[in-house]
């Protein structure tokens, strides 16, 4: 108050409460996004089908085997829970400082999560209950290895999944944003989610943004041969002279070839035909219900069809090979088994990209083989082959923090807007995988671990021995792949015969892999080859950096450097295999 008796106080506008504009626009908003979730639901009964409603239907859940397994799992749960909860009660009430670790979580990077008293507190508070949940499960009794280490990958899971960043209201990020853009990155988020939900799958990146065959996967080249399982292309040469010796890839079948052939940047396939060498590519059939029969020995005589195939167009007795991945593995049984029938020479080398043949320390993937988890991929694979996305969620789900919730969080709820990478347009580019084979393959190699017994599977009516494998072997590990562990990568070397050469790279099970030279990123460590364990081999190898590419190709050269002209059959579809198509052909734009 005045002198005069006046209030002279200045009322200054509330932040905290909307103007007018402001409450209109986010009316606007929820109607909209009112009308965007009626269209969806709208869409989705249009669309239904009876095996998409057979598959929510509570009541064939109920009769369906993995879910009375999962039932008994989930009572189990329930009790550990209420031993959780216990627990908590012991918490110090007074939160000590985060561990480094935790104070460096990408998650927590927005400043607000240590400046604001209250996100501090719900930051910390998480950190607690998720060590404490991972305390509890690492001191259960009783569970043998196995159950202990599937307790704690759902424990993490389960961290993962409760983290206070994965929630619009705990998240000042995203309240941040969506004040900022008054509701439209939430209504963004969610026409991103309910279009993944539409395609059934999580996007990271636009669908849209790529086109096999006009952006990515264009080296130059003609399908030359195909079956009804696979085709084969041949890359067109860029130099005068090629090696007298051609090289086949088989990429594995669970995705598509062309993640080495991403763009003229990345592309393994553009540099190897620029190192002079013939390239031919197989690329898989993505499966359908006429696939239903296909198994093991089927995929086996497709390698061995293309390796003839090559051996016959361009005159020459024998073929480098690489085996990506599940490739590789079934690349050392045609190996095992042309040795066995005496018919060794037609492969003059083989690489192995990212392969085991020996199981016993396969990673994470060795819990998705128990009873559960057999018999609900029994119920999914009704029509004769496994829907793609339910491995793509699987191999997500071994990354979950970083391969599902970020992407919930930065598309859904920041409603950013989906970045254009190829590799990650490659990761979600999916393909169906045959019933039979995917289970067969499951139980055999991940869960029995027979393919290092000798003589304890067969193919193609022959029984086969890794031993007998005598073909000079490159293998490749990624140090950091979480697919196919170094140490169970590293297992090649105890299991084949012949001079083997192992090269540990850095990265993962992609990016390990997919390191082109001019990226000058990355290193790889070589070492003594008769190392007799991996600990020896890590202990005395040499680091170098940048991409392993020049090492593998000096070591193609060292097998046999002769010299051939780039003509005739070397030219794609000039020999008596004619063009069928251009690349990347058909098969690998079936969806």
């Amino acid at each position: 108050m005045s002198d005069t008796g006046k209030d002279d106080t200045i009322e200054t506008p509330n932040p905290f409460i909307p103007s007018p504009e402001d409450m209109q626009h986010w009316a606007s908003v929820i109607g909209r996004a009112q009308q965007m979730m009626l269209e969806y639901a709208l869409g989705q009964a249009n669309e239904g089908n009876a095996s998409a409603a057979a598959l929510f239907d509570p009541a064939k859940w109920a009769d369906n085997p993995a879910a009375k397994l999962w039932s008994e799992q989930l009572a189990r749960m329930w009790d550990q829970g209420v031993a959780f909860w216990t627990s908590l009660a012991t918490l110090n009430p007074m939160a000590p400082p985060l561990p480094d670790a935790a104070a460096k979580d990408r998650r927590f990077a927005d400043p607000d999560w240590t400046a604001n008293p209250v996100f501090a507190m719900i930051r910390q508070t998480y950190g607690l209950l998720a060590e404490q949940m991972l305390a509890t499960t690492r001191q259960f009794d009783g569970p043998d290895p196995v159950a202990r280490a599937k307790m704690e990958f759902a424990a993490k899971a389960m961290a993962d999944a409760m983290a206070p960043t994965n929630l619009a209201m705990t998240n000042p990020e995203v309240i941040r944003r969506a004040v900022e853009t008054r509701g439209e990155s939430l209504l963004k988020g969610l026409k991103h989610m309910l279009s993944d939900l539409s395609r059934g799958q999580l996007s990271h990146v636009d669908p849209d943004a790529f086109e096999v065959g006009v952006n990515i996967a264009t080296t130059p080249g003609k399908v030359i041969h195909e079956t009804d399982l696979y085709q084969l292309i041949h890359y067109a040469p860029t130099t005068k002279e090629v090696f007298a010796v051609p090289l086949v890839i088989f990429p594995p079948w669970i995705n598509r070839f062309y993640i080495l052939d991403l763009n003229p940047a990345k592309s393994f396939v553009a540099w190897a035909v620029e190192q002079g060498l013939s390239v031919f590519m197989v690329s898989w059939k993505s499966a359908d219900a006429s696939m239903a029969e296909i198994v093991w020995d089927d995929y086996v005589a497709a390698q061995v069809d293309a390796i003839d195939t090559v051996r016959e167009l361009l005159d020459v007795p024998h073929v480098h090979t690489i085996g990506y991945c599940v490739a590789g593995t079934t690349l050392a049984a045609t190996l095992a088994m042309l040795a066995a029938r005496e018919e060794a020479d037609k492969v003059k080398s083989v690489t192995f990209f990212t392969a085991q043949v020996d199981f016993e320390q396969a990673g994470d993937l060795k819990l998705f083989v128990d009873d559960s988890y057999l018999a609900l991929l029994q119920q999914l694979s009704a029509p004769g082959f496994l829907d793609g996305r339910y491995m793509a969620a699987t191999f997500n789900s071994l990354r979950g923090r970083d391969l599902i919730w970020n992407y919930v969080v930065s598309n859904y709820l920041l409603g950013n807007d989906y970045p254009p990478f190829d590799l990650l347009y490659w990761n979600g580019d999916v393909t169906n995988l045959p019933a039979k084979w995917h289970r067969q393959y499951l139980i055999d190699l991940y869960r029995d671990n027979r393919m290092v017994i000798p003589n304890s599977l067969s193919v193609m009516g022959t029984p086969i021995d890794l031993r007998k494998i005598d073909t000079p072997a490159y293998i490749q590990a990624g140090r950091e792949d979480h697919i196919a562990p170094l140490a169970s990568v590293w297992r090649l070397m105890d299991h084949l015969s012949g001079p083997k050469t192992f090269l540990l790279a850095g990265s993962g099970h992609i990016a390990g892999v997919v390191n082109p030279p001019a990226a000058g990123k990355y290193q790889y460590w070589t070492g003594d080859g008769t190392a007799a364990s991996l600990d020896e081999f890590v202990a005395g190898a040499t680091e170098t950096k940048g991409s392993w590419w020049p090492h593998w190709i000096e070591w193609i050269a060292a097998q046999d450097g002769a010299k051939t002209a780039a003509k005739g059959a070397r030219i794609p579809g000039k020999g008596t295999k004619k063009a069928i198509e251009d690349a990347p052909g058909r098969y690998v734009k079936q969806r």
